[in-house]
């Protein structure tokens, strides 16, 4: 039996069905997250790295791998199953799953649409968000899709220094007018655009980002923490990122670079309570590919004022770290909306450098946050309970801010 054919045995029941729509559907992390739903889903690999797939989700009504289905926006062309193969050559895949997940890929391919602005491109905003939304709404309706969900895995991109939308939140506002619960992994822009605030409000949709927290700053948030409770001083906290791939190419930029290590010292700042010495670089070296090395030089004083240090290196593959948290996200998410929950969700801080909303910095507490929040699912899982809602007690099909702004063009 093919790994098609085992998803469809499994899937029968006729299960609601529910949209994964990813921008920047055909790069690594992307092509990471459908192949291994796919094989995870067939049972030829172990949920790793997927908090989703532990206990403490139990009977929380999650909808099952089996259901996801995905679509996107991209402006590159190489298609999922080429970009699979490429991934399996550099070791980020293993060998032998494009071929045996090609029927998913191939199937993801097709839902995937040209994304923008492209370099000679003449639309307006208004007119890219209307070109956005009706694609994501015509891939719910013709996969008869109970929801969907836009995940922002796209290439972090520079922070706007004017008032016009920067791509992401052409998205994230595509996003919010089709419908659907938005997630920001990445540290552009997205929904924190001034702007957008209105739409996001009246919307009535959950919402998380930003930024997935997937190596270094996962270290930091739980070192962190350490060295306050112990009430040892961190005088100064200097690290540096060596990486390759697409990732690699965009964080060239300073500017893109600046964004990303903004959440990586926020982190430090809201742990430890002070800003320490030291700053984090990111260096570009095209022979890494999609792996990376973050290595961390942490001075600290001890006991009457000794010197210390702690020294952290960290090497993986970030395609593979990202992909089952956004497989989590994604999951949690299509729950939320589900259950009604709307506004930003606080409780997944777990799984960002940057969260949204009001929330602690250390793992361990944004641990039990997410324990607390798979409790809530569980609950309206079973009935117990009401609905919770925020802003709005509704959930529009097409959301229609009441404020005027870029987004505002009629549906396409």
């Amino acid at each position: 039996m093919s790994v098609s054919e085992s998803r469809s045995a499994g899937s029968e029941g006729n299960e609601p069905r529910v949209g994964v729509w990813l921008i920047g559907a055909r790069g690594s992390v992307a092509t990471t997250v459908v192949a291994g739903c796919a094989a995870v889903a067939a049972g030829l690999h172990t949920p790793a790295g997927m908090v989703t797939e532990t206990p403490l989700f139990a009977d929380s009504g999650l909808p099952p791998l089996s259901s996801l289905v995905f679509g996107g926006h991209d402006t590159v062309d190489c298609s999922l199953p080429k970009r699979a193969e490429a991934l399996a050559a550099g070791g980020v895949l293993p060998h032998g799953l494009p071929a045996a997940v090609a029927a998913e890929l191939t199937a993801a391919e097709r839902e995937i649409r040209p994304g923008g602005p492209f370099p000679d491109d003449t639309r307006t905003p208004a007119e890219l968000i209307s070109s956005f939304t009706a694609d994501i709404q015509d891939f719910v309706r013709r996969r008869g899709l109970t929801r969907a969900v836009v995940v922002n895995v796209a290439s972090t991109e520079p922070a706007p220094t004017g008032a016009a939308l920067p791509p992401s939140s052409l998205y994230a506002a595509a996003a919010l007018r089709a419908g659907c619960p938005y997630v920001n992994f990445t540290p552009s822009t997205g929904l924190h655009h001034p702007s957008l605030a209105p739409l996001t409000a009246s919307s009535g949709l959950p919402y998380a980002g930003r930024d997935g927290k997937t190596g270094q700053t996962l270290l930091r948030s739980v070192l962190g923490p350490m060295f306050a409770q112990r009430a040892l001083a961190v005088r100064a906290w200097s690290g540096t990122n060596l990486l390759g791939g697409g990732d690699g190419a965009a964080l060239a930029d300073p500017a893109a670079a600046a964004a990303k290590n903004a959440g990586k010292e926020r982190v430090l700042t809201d742990s430890l309570g002070t800003t320490p010495e030291g700053e984090t670089h990111i260096d570009d070296v095209p022979a890494l590919g999609d792996w990376k090395t973050a290595w961390d030089h942490i001075a600290f004083d001890g006991f009457l004022g000794t010197r210390m240090v702690l020294q952290t290196t960290w090497q993986g593959c970030d395609s593979a770290l990202a992909a089952p948290l956004v497989l989590d996200l994604a999951r949690l998410l299509a729950r939320a909306h589900e259950a009604g929950l709307t506004g930003p969700l606080p409780e997944l801080s777990f799984y960002f450098k940057d969260p949204v909303g009001e929330g602690p910095a250390a793992l361990g507490e944004q641990y039990t946050a997410l324990a607390g929040f798979a409790e809530r699912l569980r609950r309206h899982a079973v009935g117990v309970g009401e609905p919770e809602t925020g802003p709005s007690e509704s959930q529009p099909s097409e959301t229609q801010p009441s404020e005027t702004g870029p987004w505002e063009a009629s549906p396409a």
